[in-house]
Formats: C-alpha cells, structure tokens, sequence
C-alpha cells in the first residue's frame, strides 16, 4: 500500500508495528489455529498488551483515546495479513466498543470499556437470526420486562466471536406490534443461566474465525445492561453501521492489495515457454486492470474514513464503500489465482486461502444486494 494522505506518520509507524505483530504472531500460527477452528485467546491478550485493541476508547476508560483512524490501519493491516480475515478484533474495537461510547450509561462504559481495552472481557454483537439476514427489522429474539429484569429468549447465528466472547450486545425485540421501532439493545453476559453457545459453525472460508450460533432460554439480565433507550436498537444499529461497512471495507480492500501484491511477485519469478509469466502482455494487461481498481478503491475509501473520523459520513456512502470494496475484492482475488495457475487451488499457497476467505465480504454487515438499496434510497 502506498502512502496516503488521511494518514500521518504516526499512523504509518502505528501500521509498522501492527504488521511486524501479525508476521510475527499470526502468520506462522494460522494454519494450525485453521486446524482447531478458534484463534486462542492469548493473541487477544497479546494485541492488547501492545495496544491493539479498541484504539479509539478514551483515556478516561482505559484506552489510548487516538482517533478513528488508527482503528483503520488495525483493520487494514489485519485484512493484509495471511489468515487475518479470521481475526475478529474489529466486532470488539470498531462495532461494540463504539456502541458503548455512542449511547451506553457512563456505568456501562466505565464497567467494559476497560476491560475491552485489556482484553479481559471479549464482545460479540448478535443480530443475525436464522432465517433473519440482513431484515433487521423481523428479528425475532424478544426481551420482556420483568421486573427489574428482561427476560431474553430467542436464537442467534453467525455471530463473529461466538466462541471467545464473554458478552454479547444483543439485538431483541421489547415491543414486537412496533417493528423497527420495538427493537432495543441488551448486554448479555455469556455465564448467565440460561445462555447456551451453539457449534462453532464450519465453513468454507476464515476456518479460524469462531463464528457460533447462540441460544437465549428465559435469560435474565437487569434493566441497567440495556444500552440506550428502549425501542431505540434499530436507530442505534443504522447510526453504526456505516462505520462497521468502512471497517468491512478497509479488510476487504487490504486483502485484495495481498492478493495482488503476492500476484505480482509470483509472476515474476515463475517461468513459462522461456520467459516468466509477467513478460507477457496478457499478464501484464490483467495487472493493470487489477492495480486500477486498487488505486480507485482507495481513493474512494480514503475520503470515506475522512468523513467517518468527522461523524459526517451518510449510510449511502458506506454502502458504496463496502459494494466496491468487496465486490472487486471478488474480482482480484479471482483473476490473482488465475495466474497462480494449479498452485493456486493448492492450499499451501495463501491465495487459495484468500480466495475462499474473501467470499463473505459481499455478504456479512448487509449484502451487496442490500448496500444497492441503501444507496438507491439517496437517489
């Protein structure tokens, strides 16, 4: 990746530390953690003692208090690291940690945040419902007031971080005749009675990654662990989740320049009818291409994380940024194995991996299909 102008170069030291963690930490590790379904707990505990996690919390709650963009070069960087797409630092540091400085009570955030930031308590955010995707609005998790207490009980799936985490930000229906509107967020602790953790589900990409199904049986948890008003959930989650798109993005389009980077030196070295792959045009055309797309990916994501930073960005930009990112991450990771030839459908070799962990970018966080009606809504 170039330099770029939206960061300084205290950013680009912060980036060179955080790379030299992940080659040295994550990559050697990757495909035994891939073998055992789960990135152990102790990289967590490792990125936080070097002050990895959750850069954006204030100092008052125990973190570093830098700005948004440091969150952006973490996540670039751990989307430009073999196997990072399997690392969920970004649920913890850039989603939930966001939610709790956005619309917690000061006693939520002066409980968590520094826990977050220590990584002594690991955060999970669940929306996702079986047969509930991207429809925020048909959840079907419900929370009864009881009391002193929400009585939770429903079914969540695909949550990143299912396995490690030790709560979950829950979204849940508290008025099911109001829709959107009835919609609250919850903190759940995962050893409270009645919360179950499903398999950790197997698939096809980010092997490592502990994506988990999730079960609420008459949970109960106080009236204090509700984060924002009641009936505000889906206004909360539609503020945030332009940021958790520029974050799915900014992995995207660091995984795509990997595989691209890697391509190139590949190309480079490997020899066909006397003369190595990069000599002949077709390659070189194919590159070229690929280095464009790159180049405009960037440019329309750096302008996105400005506005991010600023609290100006609209949820039609986000959703422009993530349709691009990771609909031409599809496209370069592709055309990356394609020059790879056999070698690259051979697991050993990291585009193989990065082909397949690729693939539910245009999925999670709102699908491409999604993204187009949000920005079809600003038209």
């Amino acid at each position: 990746m170039q330099s770029r102008a939206i960061y300084s170069s205290e950013h680009e030291l912060f980036r060179e530390n955080v790379r030299r963690f992940f080659r040295t930490e994550l990559e050697p590790n990757i495909d035994q953690w891939e073998e055992q379904s789960l990135v152990p707990r102790s990289l967590w505990d490792k990125a936080a003692a070097n002050g990895f996690l959750c850069c954006g919390v204030p100092e008052e709650y125990g973190g570093p208090g830098a700005d948004f963009l440091y969150n952006m070069v973490l996540s670039e960087e751990t989307g430009y690291a073999i196997g990072g797409a399997s690392v969920g630092f970004s649920v913890q540091a850039d989603i939930v940690a966001y939610y709790l400085m956005n619309a917690g009570t000061e006693d939520q955030k002066q409980y968590w945040l520094p826990k977050m930031v220590t990584a002594e308590k690991i955060a999970a955010i669940g929306m996702t419902e079986p047969g509930v995707g991207s429809d925020l609005k048909s959840l079907r998790t419900s929370a009864v007031r009881d009391g002193d207490e929400y009585v939770i009980n429903g079914q969540k799936t695909f949550i990143t971080n299912g396995q490690n985490c030790d709560f979950v930000l829950v979204a849940c229906t508290t008025d099911p005749s109001k829709g959107g509107r009835g919609i609250s967020m919850i903190i759940v602790e995962c050893d409270s009675p009645g919360f179950s953790r499903g398999r950790n589900l197997d698939k096809i990409g980010q092997k490592a990654a502990d994506t988990s199904e999730m079960f609420f049986q008459d949970v109960r948890v106080p009236v204090t662990n509700l984060v924002g008003e009641e009936g505000e959930g889906f206004k909360i989650m539609m503020r945030e989740l332009p940021r958790e798109r520029i974050t799915i993005a900014c992995r995207a389009q660091a995984e795509a320049q990997r595989a691209f980077d890697l391509t190139v030196a590949y190309t480079k070295e490997r020899k066909a009818f006397g003369k190595t792959i990069a000599e002949f045009q077709n390659t070189q055309f194919v590159l070229a291409d690929m280095k464009t797309s790159l180049e405009v990916g960037w440019a329309y994501l750096d302008q996105c994380i400005k506005k991010c930073d600023e609290g100006t960005l609209t949820p039609e930009e986000g959703a422009m940024a993530k349709l691009w990112t990771t609909e031409n991450e599809g496209k370069v990771v592709d055309q990356c194995l394609q020059l790879f030839g056999g070698y690259g459908y051979m697991r050993e070799y990291p585009i193989s991996r990065m082909y397949v962990d690729a693939r539910v970018r245009r999925i999670y966080g709102g699908t491409s299909e999604i993204m187009k009606l949000v920005i079809s809504r600003s038209l």
